[in-house]
């Protein structure tokens, strides 16, 4: 049975390609690592699970809803998690379990469209501008993927319909858990503007805080800004962010898509500054870090360690191998070396990152944010 929020929408307007104009799904399962857990353990539904580690430097991989209430979020230490959520119940991850089901979940995608490219094994963009099936419209396709995953893996997913890859994401989360969100052609500088700015990707607390105090709180006070200010305030994210509240997005759906980097970021709700603090952070990053490349199988000749000052002012120093990292002790040290010769900082930062990169089989992307200047002027045609 469809969920109440998948039943509010109507249908995306006719095909339209002569025009230009693509429909594109994103499907994102919901809490998808605790609901495989719950699924094979009746016991657990219902209440607060996390997967990842309990003890030490365990960090949480991933949360169940029941465990959201509570503030239980991914990339949460774990002793954080349990003084937010004293009854949390945690379970270690089962990847080979998780990615079988993700192989049936990529079968039903592959039975709409040939043009899918995966995120994670979670989640992935669908180009459905050709409609191989016949199914007259790209909203019905996302809610037929969606009732055909619930039949055959007994998961909830949600799903984001749109006519490019930024909004079909930004959709996706709209009606979550289970739900369905269409942003149709002429709606999505009238559907961003209303969001608040959090929503927007890479905006964390810190950068919230700092946009509040510039009286930036949602994507039409963004919009309101030229690209002068926003690139003055916010350096490379200024870009992204005068698209983004246009409605912008001109990156395709790209099959197969080789991944260029395997990592993870930290934004932080204090700055960081101490040698210690920023030692211990960097030892979680790593934990989740490894943990996302081995889930891909990911082999990788250069690490990355990425910061951001509390000015937005970027910092990246990186070391490569003439060979891939043997393991996660090499990549460790690796990380600690690049962390090392980085102290004492100059000020304060307020994010942290690790990435694994150079990848075997990766390929150069030729369009990727490839935006000029005068396409930024523009609106995408209806």
């Amino acid at each position: 049975m469809e969920s109440p929020a998948a039943s509010t929408v109507a249908s995306i307007e006719p095909d339209r390609t002569a025009t230009g104009i693509r429909k594109i799904i994103h499907v994102d399962m919901d809490a998808f690592f605790a609901s495989v857990e719950q699924r094979d353990d009746p016991s657990l539904r219902g209440l607060p699970v996390a997967v990842g580690g309990s003890s030490g430097r365990g960090v949480v991989a991933a949360a169940s809803y029941e465990a959201r209430k509570f503030g239980v979020r991914s990339a949460m230490p774990s002793t954080r998690a349990v003084q937010l959520c004293p009854n949390l119940i945690f379970r270690r991850p089962r990847f080979d379990v998780y990615r079988a089901v993700s192989q049936q979940i990529r079968a039903v995608f592959l039975h709409f469209t040939p043009h899918v490219e995966p995120l994670s094994l979670d989640e992935a963009y669908l180009d459905v501008t050709d409609d191989v099936r016949g199914i007259g419209s790209a909203t019905r396709i996302a809610e037929l993927i969606r009732q055909r995953i619930r039949a055959e893996t007994g998961l909830t997913a949600s799903a984001g319909v749109s006519y490019n890859k930024f909004l079909a994401k930004i959709a996706s989360d709209q009606n979550k858990p289970d739900g369905l969100c269409v942003i149709r052609p002429g709606e999505g500088t009238a559907f961003v503007a209303a969001l608040p700015v959090r929503r927007f990707h890479g905006i964390g607390p810190r950068g919230a805080e700092k946009m509040a105090k510039l009286g930036i709180e949602t994507g039409a006070d963004i919009r309101a800004k030229d690209l002068a200010f926003l690139r003055a305030n916010f350096g490379s994210l200024a870009d992204y962010l005068y698209r983004a509240v246009r409605g912008i997005d001109l990156r395709q759906v790209k099959a197969d898509r080789p991944r260029k980097s395997v990592g993870s970021e930290r934004t932080f709700e204090r700055d960081i500054s101490s040698g210690s603090a920023l030692r211990e952070t960097l030892e979680h990053i790593i934990d989740i870090a490894w943990e996302r490349i081995e889930r891909s199988g990911a082999k990788g000749r250069t690490v990355t360690l990425k910061m951001k000052y509390n000015d937005f002012t970027p910092c990246t120093r990186a070391r490569s191998l003439p060979r891939a990292i043997a393991d996660r002790a090499e990549f460790t040290a690796l990380s600690r070396e690049l962390l090392n010769a980085q102290l004492p900082l100059p000020k304060p930062i307020r994010l942290m990152g690790l990435t694994l990169s150079a990848l075997e089989g990766e390929e150069p992307d030729e369009d990727e944010e490839a935006v000029t200047a005068p396409v930024l002027q523009a609106e995408l045609p209806f």
